[in-house]
């Protein structure tokens, strides 16, 4: 009988399901990084330039 509860108990299934979808992002997160990585480097560098007095 408890056998039987367990497998039918859900809450696990949707914590795996959170984790996986929180992990889809991070690595999509990840690749935007690198590869947009040294477009920003230089985007950071022109409006530090831009904005410092002179």
């Amino acid at each position: 009988m408890i056998l039987n509860q367990y497998c039918k108990c859900q809450l696990g299934a949707t914590a795996i399901e959170y984790v996986l979808i929180a992990s889809g992002i991070a690595l999509a997160i990840v690749a935007a990084i690198f590869a947009f990585g040294g477009d920003l480097s230089t985007l950071f560098g022109g409006l530090e330039s831009a904005t410092s007095g002179p």
